[in-house]
């Protein structure tokens, strides 16, 4: 069990890194929104962090 932990942490750490560096900040913020969304049953919360995502793509273009 503790070794699936670390596993998940790193993996979680190494995304975030990558998604921060090639899309920024916003594109982080919208993956936070969309698990708290579908954790919650929210599509409302998983929109907006899909909103997120897109803007953070569309100003790196």
């Amino acid at each position: 069990m503790l070794v699936i932990q670390l596993v998940s942490s790193l993996l979680t750490l190494m995304l975030n890194q990558a998604l921060q560096t090639r899309y920024g900040a916003s594109a982080v913020l919208g993956l936070l929104l969309i698990g708290v969304g579908i954790r919650a049953r929210s599509a409302t919360c998983a929109g907006i962090g899909a909103a997120f995502i897109m803007l953070g793509t569309m100003t790196q273009s």
